[in-house]
């Protein structure tokens, strides 16, 4: 049965002006928003992490052949980086939306896009007569997927934080995180048991489009479940009172730059350790350090593996030391072992090679699986959204770059061992500098949630 629910006026309505009052639908279940907050970053990863093998495996032969070797490799990990070079513009105008229309409307909208981008790449022309044709294709699939990108993550964090008491909120906050092992052991899983099954040849010849058109079909399940779900309470609070900002982005900015510049730095490391390890690492390993790639492919996915158990328990432990803390820790832990992992990644054995994989991993997922807490707390619920979006989206961009600028060190140091390893130490370094500054600002996210959960207890029928 449906509840009559009395809508609050807007500042300025006298309180004894009619009110109206709408039918209010059931409250959805948390587990429900949790799943629906998680597929679209879960359908995120996949696109990334499929990409970045592409990338690493197929791209420069197919697409950039004319610019030999090592140019062909830069060129194909340069189109990583135009996805999130216009990440940015995708995070300004879907935050604008997920600010003025809601957040539920607006991740309709991004996960649709996403996909459709993504199992367009699996259908591109490739050969010699379709060469320039296939490239200009892969880049302006890669910019909407970018755009799209650019609206996901911030309103993933606050689909599940928002509909979260005070309590549970740095947990609800880390799932969203797990689309990236989600992600990960989809793609990688699924590209090692191509390669195994079908060998490099029918790989190279047209296995390569499966994982990019299985993206198709899961487009219908995540609409359905992102359909099925009711919008925040914050949003719900923010509408009925009139305190929608008008142009939330430039709103976020001016009021909060301190933390903006925070949220960005805390977001460095769990973005780019993921870029430099997944993608990076791949093709240094293959071209290097000699391994294959279906070695590479078994560690990156065992890794990933490990992560549905330590994302949601670092998630778990935001909820006792803070979720800033939590962010702290994986960089410290990550500055520690950034030079020793690639020291002995030089003689490693398989086996050492899925130890330092798997330790190498477990470090920055702490810090990528409280990032989401840590950014939510720091913004006001009127342009979270945005501020969310555009923050991560930068801190996105530079993130993007990371294989190239690695690849570039590798090649000015004639691939000295230590060279990635001083990129994942920088990332750790300013990771911690932004986890320690966002301890001490204030959590203007959680007052503004803490206060629409309050309403929404208010305004619940009284039992029967």
């Amino acid at each position: 049965m449906l509840h009559p629910v009395r809508q609050r006026a807007p500042p300025g309505r006298s309180r004894g002006a009619p009110v109206i009052t709408t039918p209010a639908r059931p409250r959805t279940s948390t587990r429900r928003v949790a799943a629906a907050a998680t597929v679209g970053t879960a359908l995120e990863s996949y696109d990334f992490y499929t990409y970045s093998y592409f990338a690493a495996f197929f791209a420069g032969p197919f697409f950039f052949s004319a610019l030999g070797e090592a140019g062909a490799l830069l060129a194909s990990f340069a189109t990583i980086g135009i996805a999130f070079v216009v990440r940015p513009i995708g995070a300004i105008v879907f935050g604008h939306l997920g600010d003025r229309i809601g957040r539920r409307s607006t991740l309709l909208i991004t996960i649709a896009l996403m996909g459709v981008a993504t199992g367009l790449v699996g259908l591109l022309p490739t050969g010699e007569d379709w060469v320039l044709f296939g490239a200009v294709a892969l880049v302006v699939l890669r910019v909407v997927q970018g755009l799209s990108l650019g609206g996901e993550w911030g309103g993933a964090v606050l689909l599940a934080t928002e509909h979260a008491d005070a309590r549970r909120r740095p947990f609800f906050a880390s799932l969203p995180q797990l689309g990236s092992p989600i992600g990960s052991v989809a793609a990688g899983g699924l590209m090692l048991a191509m390669f195994f099954g079908l060998g490099p040849e029918a790989m190279a010849a047209w296995g390569w489009r499966i994982p990019f058109l299985i993206a198709i079909p899961l487009i219908a399940v995540s609409l359905y479940l992102r359909w099925s779900i009711d919008e925040t309470p914050v949003f719900k609070e923010l509408a009925a009172t009139g305190q929608r900002e008008k142009n939330p982005v430039w709103a976020a900015v001016r009021t909060q730059p301190a933390a903006f510049g925070v949220a960005i730095l805390v977001a460095l490391l769990g973005i780019g350790s993921y870029s430099l390890m997944n993608t990076y690492t791949m093709g240094y390993g293959v071209t290097a350090l000699g391994f294959d790639e279906m070695q590479l492919l078994t560690a990156a996915t065992i890794g990933g593996l490990l992560q549905f158990v330590t994302v949601p328990a670092f998630g778990w432990l935001a909820t006792r030391i803070g979720s800033a803390r939590v962010v702290a820790l994986g960089a410290i832990g990550t500055l520690l072992i950034a030079f020793p992992i690639y020291w002995l990644l030089g003689s490693a054995t398989f086996a050492v090679l899925v130890a330092l994989m798997v330790v190498g991993g477990i470090l920055p997922t702490a810090s990528w699986a409280a990032l989401g807490g840590t950014m939510q707390e720091l913004f006001r619920g009127r342009h979270a959204y945005s501020a969310l979006s555009v923050a991560y989206a930068i801190a996105a961009v530079l993130s993007g770059f990371i294989p190239s600028i690695t690849a570039w060190l590798g090649t000015a140091t004639d691939s000295a061992w230590w060279h990635p390893g001083l990129v994942l130490a920088l990332l750790s370094a300013l990771t911690l500098v932004g986890a320690l500054a966002a301890q001490r600002m204030r959590h203007l996210g959680d007052e503004d949630a803490d206060a629409a959960q309050a309403v929404v207890r208010e305004e619940a029928p009284a039992p029967v």
